[in-house]
C-alpha cells in the first residue's frame, strides 16, 4: 500500500527535511551516517547532543499524545520523518528504547506518577533506557525468566542476571521483567519493574562483538533496589505489559529500520556498479530479489501498522522472521559484491558493508530466533498442534 499524504503532511515533510539537512550538513555533520548496527559506539556524546537538538526542535516522540510531550503525529507523519531521517543519513538513535518502547508502554499502562517522573526525560533524551528481558537460560523463551523482585518495605529488591542488553553501559534505567510470585510458573507471577541502573548493586559487563562494538551487555542485579511504585501495571501482571512493549517495538520505528536497509542496498548497488559486478547475471538477480523483498517488507509493515492496537497481531507475527532472514541474506550479498577485498580490514577499520555482514549474522538470533518465530506462527497464527514439551 502507498499512504496518501495530506497537504499538512507534505508541509511537515519539508519542515523535517530542511531541519535535518541544515543540522547534518552543519553543526552535526560529524555524526551523519554513524552509530548504526555494528557502529553503535561511534561518537556517542555528539550523537546525544544531536538528539537534544532534535528534542528542542520537536522531532522526538512524534507519535506520543500532546499531553505527554509528544506531537500527536499520525502514522503517516511518523513514516515521513523516518523516510527523511534515513534519506539524510541520520545517526543511530540513542533514545530509541526510551522513545519507542518504554515511553509508549508507560503511556498505556503506567501510573500518573510514573508518567510525570519518566516521560519528560525520555522526550528530552536526558535519560537513556535499556531492556531487561533475556537471560542466559531464557532467551527466546521469555516466560522462563528467573530474575526475582522481592518486596522489602517501600522497595523491591532485585536479584538475577540479564543478557544481550543493548546500551546497558549507557542507560540510566532498565525495565526489567522479573518474577514477583516465586510459587507461580511461566507467564504467571511476572512483573514489569523499572530499575535505576546507577547503583552499586548493578554490574554491567559489555560483550565485545565481531564488529568490535561493546554496546551488547550482560547485567547483574545483586540486591538492586527500586521504589515500590515502579511496577508498571499490576503486580504479577507483567506478561501483558511485556507483550505490549514488544508490540510497540514492532510499530512505526520498524519503518526507520527498513529505510536504513534501503541505504545499505543502495550502497551495495553502488559498489557493484563500481567493480563491474552489476553486469553479472547472478548478482543482478540477487539485487533484484533484495529490492523486491524490501518492497514487500514495507507494504506488509504499513498494512499491520494501519491495523493499529497494542497487541501483536497475527499478521505482525511474520515481521521479525521476514526482515531478519532478508537482512542476513543482504549481508551475504554485500560480501559477494565486495569480493576478495571484503576479506581485508583496512587500517581505518571495518567498511560499512563489512559491518553489515558481521552484524547481520545475529539478525536471525536476537529478538526471537527464527526457530522460535516459526513455532509462534505455527501454533498461535496457523493454530497447528503444539510442539511436544518436556514433561
Amino acid at each position: 500500500m502507498n499512504p496518501d499524504f495530506s497537504q499538512a503532511d507534505e508541509a511537515f515533510r519539508v519542515e523535517a527535511r530542511d531541519w535535518l539537512a541544515d543540522q547534518l550538513s552543519g553543526p552535526f555533520a560529524s555524526v551523519r551516517g554513524r552509530g548504526g548496527p555494528g557502529d553503535e559506539d561511534a561518537l556517542v556524546e555528539r550523537r546525544r547532543d544531536f538528539e537534544h537538538a532534535m528534542a528542542t526542535a520537536g522531532f522526538t516522540c512524534l507519535g506520543w499524545p500532546r499531553e505527554h510531550g509528544g506531537r500527536g503525529a499520525s502514522i503517516g507523519q511518523e513514516l515521513i520523518f523516518h523516510e527523511e531521517y534515513a534519506r539524510a543519513h541520520g545517526p543511530g538513535r540513542l533514545g530509541h528504547i526510551g522513545e519507542n518502547l518504554v515511553g509508549p508502554t508507560l503511556i498505556a499502562f503506567g501510573s500518573e506518577a510514573q508518567k510525570r517522573r519518566y516521560l519528560p526525560a525520555i522526550r528530552t533524551v536526558e535519560e537513556l533506557w535499556c531492556q531487561g528481558y533475556s537471560e542466559p537460560d531464557a532467551g527466546s523463551d521469555l516466560a522462563a525468566v528467573q530474575t526475582t523482585a522481592i518486596r522489602d518495605g517501600s522497595e523491591w529488591v532485585i536479584h538475577g542476571q540479564k543478557i544481550w542488553t543493548s546500551g546497558a553501559h549507557l542507560a540510566d534505567h532498565c525495565f526489567v521483567l522479573c518474577r514477583t510470585d516465586l510459587r507461580a510458573s511461566r507467564h504467571r507471577g511476572l512483573s514489569y519493574v523499572l530499575v535505576p541502573m546507577r547503583q552499586r548493586a548493578v554490574t554491567v559487563r559489555p560483550i565485545v562483538q565481531m564488529t568490535g562494538g561493546r554496546e551488547f551487555c550482560e547485567v547483574f542485579f545483586d540486591g538492586a533496589r527500586t521504589d515500590a511504585g515502579n511496577v508498571v501495571g499490576a503486580i504479577d501482571g507483567g506478561w501483558q505489559v511485556a507483550m505490549a512493549t514488544l508490540a510497540f517495538e514492532r510499530g512505526a520505528s520498524t519503518l526507520a529500520q527498513q529505510l536504513s536497509f534501503q541505504n545499505e542496498l543502495d550502497a551495495i548497488i553502488q559498489a557493484a556498479k563500481q567493480n563491474g559486478l552489476a553486469r553479472e547475471g547472478s548478482i543482478r538477480r540477487r539485487i533484484a530479489q533484495a529490492w523486491i523483498g524490501l518492497k514487500v517488507m514495507r507494504a506488509h509493515a504499513l498494512r499491520t501498522l494501519c491495523a493499529g492496537g497494542s497487541a501483536l497481531s497475527r499478521e505482525a507475527s511474520v515481521n521479525k522472521l521476514h526482515w531478519a532472514t532478508w537482512h542476513r541474506d543482504l549481508g551475504e550479498l554485500a560480501m559477494d559484491v565486495l569480493g576478495p577485498e571484503g576479506q581485508i580490514v583496512a587500517e581505518r577499520g571495518l567498511d560499512p558493508l563489512q559491518r553489515l555482514f558481521l552484524f547481520s549474522r545475529a539478525d536471525t538470533i536476537y529478538a526471537g530466533t527464527n526457530e522460535i518465530q516459526r513455532n509462534i506462527i505455527a501454533e498461535r497464527v496457523l493454530e497447528l498442534p503444539r510442539e511436544p514439551r518436556p514433561a
